[in-house]
């Protein structure tokens, strides 16, 4: 399949990785190439620098946002969360009817840690993309755990605990579901409704931040128990 991975930062690196060694073509996009390819600095907590990143991963294609995701058939947003909005305005016409997997969360972090939610309560981040992209079809998931989790969810308790899915169109979730379960190994998908449960799953990253302090490691996930 052909599959945009909108974002350069940890959690695209992590999805366009997992899904070229799946066997399909990835593009990222981003707002600069040249910029992005040329990037030498490090990212946080001993990230390799996007140029030594990419010397490994040279099979995936570093496009602008608009080329990535026309290229796309499955679109996902990993750009951060307040850049997302920005962001899928450059991408544009190329989301129109596409399935759009949003991972982004509104996190607000100018003054420093905890962040802050920038969209609560009565919005979610999901709901502006949906309404801000009528014609794409916005699935929400994968927003609740840590980049390595998303794609190797066997990592923790050898995958026993959930994940959460939201969105308007059922085909869309039905799909995205299947492709986590065959692609990822997720088992425990809930479904929560229409996209505006998303303000539901944003909000748990309140509490995940506190959590990844107290236990020192962003390796943990929720487990819903009935």
């Amino acid at each position: 399949m052909k599959i945009a991975v909108l974002g350069t930062g940890i959690v695209g690196r992590t999805l366009a990785a997992a899904l070229t060694g799946k066997g399909h073509s990835v593009q990222m996009g981003t707002r600069d190439v040249r910029a992005t390819l040329a990037r030498t600095e490090s990212g946080g907590m001993g990230q390799p620098s996007f140029s030594q990143w990419h010397a490994e991963f040279p099979q995936v294609q570093v496009t602008a946002l608009a080329d990535a995701a026309a290229f796309g058939e499955l679109v996902f947003c990993a750009l951060l969360g307040q850049g997302a909005l920005p962001g899928l305005q450059k991408a544009g016409v190329g989301l129109n009817g596409k399935i759009l997997v949003d991972i982004s969360n509104p996190l607000d972090f100018s003054q420093g840690m905890p962040p802050t939610l920038t969209v609560v309560n009565t919005d979610s981040l999901g709901e502006q993309i949906q309404h801000h992209f009528p014609a794409a079809r916005v699935v929400k998931t994968l927003n609740t755990v840590a980049a390595p989790l998303m794609v190797n969810p066997q990592a923790v308790a050898g995958g026993d605990h959930t994940l959460f899915i939201s969105g308007n169109d059922a085909d869309a979730k039905a799909a995205v579901t299947g492709y986590l379960r065959e692609w990822f190994g997720w088992q425990q998908i809930i479904d929560l409704g229409d996209i505006t449960t998303a303000r539901g799953s944003e909000m748990v990253l309140a509490l995940w931040i506190r959590l990844m302090v107290a236990l020192g490691t962003p390796m943990f996930n929720y487990k819903i128990m009935r």
